[in-house]
């Protein structure tokens, strides 16, 4: 087996940061009250990670790159099949990241609009009606439960490749590095992780993601007027 280095650092430290990210917005939501806050924080943090995955799909590192790993239905046949060799993600599993990245930043602009009438209202919540804004936090809770079911699906298939297939998924997404069959290494190398990534692509994915989290946080948008209030009238006597 050859050592392979398949994972870049930009995108490990994204996989670690959305995990802690939906954790800590899963936990603050339940719990709510004085946490709220943080819950709202967590999904403005969840909006820019999505954001910098997004743009690193397609200037990032060749690994990471959506071009390298989402493939077509035929990929997918030939994978179930056993006869798909290659490094990252398999075409089966393109199909989870693809399907999270897009329900999580779903789920986080959803929250920008919503409101409890008690303690927590989105940045954007002004934007839209009240009526709007009642159906988006049904939604909301909506999509959280499918998050929660995709999550457990993504986990099941962790334990499976550790259980049934001898092969580890954490660990790569840790050091970066995998241990592959020598014939897939040699005709993956040029693909690798290992070529390095331009550092104008990582300040552009990075400028990308807080100017989002910026817009998201209503940056973009004027505060409304305050309309000051007539001083009480000193009494005649």
């Amino acid at each position: 087996m050859n050592r392979l280095h398949i994972w870049d650092l930009p995108t490990r430290l994204f996989h670690w940061l959305l995990v802690l990210a939906i954790l800590t917005a899963y936990v603050t939501g339940q719990i709510g009250g004085n946490l709220i806050v943080w819950h709202g924080r967590a999904g403005l943090f969840i909006i820019g990670l999505v954001v910098f995955r997004v743009v690193w799909g397609f200037v990032g590192a060749p690994t990471a790159r959506f071009a390298h790993f989402v493939r077509g239905p035929g990929a997918i046949r030939a994978y179930l099949r056993g006869h798909w060799q290659g490094i990252g993600h398999n075409p089966l599993g393109a199909l989870s990241v693809v399907a999270l990245l897009t329900l999580v930043g779903a789920q986080a602009v959803t929250g920008l609009f919503t409101n409890d009438d008690i303690s927590f209202q989105g940045p954007l919540a002004d934007l839209v009606s009240k009526e709007a804004s009642d159906s988006l936090l049904g939604v909301h809770v909506l999509l959280q439960n499918v998050l929660l079911g995709l999550v457990v699906v993504h986990l099941a298939a962790i334990v499976f490749y550790v259980r049934f297939k001898r092969e580890n998924l954490v660990k790569p997404m840790v050091t970066g590095w995998k241990e592959v069959d020598p014939a897939v290494s040699q005709a993956a190398t040029p693909h690798s992780a290992t070529a390095q990534h331009r550092l104008p692509a990582l300040v552009v994915a990075l400028t990308l993601a807080v100017a989002a989290v910026y817009t998201a946080d209503g940056g973009l948008f004027a505060a409304p007027p305050v309309i000051p209030t007539a001083a009480p009238a000193a009494p005649s006597w």
